[in-house]
């Protein structure tokens, strides 16, 4: 199946499903959607709860990688204190070791350009 044959059944199907489990919900909990005192119909009062929704799963996303986001901030900062205060307290040993490793290398390995 081609791509473009896929897409627009996925479209398709994605406005049918929602066009019928729409209807099917505002009718089960006898929701009217009303603007400026009338009842809007049903295609648009789908239309505007799916707006709603979508704005809520973006803030629910936001919300939540906020949170992730600053587990991981917390946890690098940790590590990285971890790795500076071991870097502070050794700091004299590994100054004579790379001293050390520059007086004792072997010198004549050729050195390629």
């Amino acid at each position: 199946m081609s791509f473009f044959k896929s897409l627009i059944l996925a479209i398709l199907a994605t406005i049918f499903l929602t066009y019928v489990f729409g209807v099917g919900m505002l009718e089960l909990m006898n929701v009217h959607v009303m603007m400026d005192g009338e009842v809007i119909e049903p295609l648009k009062a789908i239309g505007v709860s799916a707006l709603v929704v979508v704005l809520l799963v973006v803030i629910a996303l936001a919300i939540v990688l906020s949170v992730f986001g600053s587990l991981i901030f917390i946890v690098l900062v940790l590590f990285g204190s971890i790795a500076m205060v071991t870097i502070g307290v050794f700091w004299p040993i590994l100054l004579m070791a790379v001293v050390i490793w520059l007086l004792c290398r072997d010198k004549n390995t050729k050195q390629y350009a």
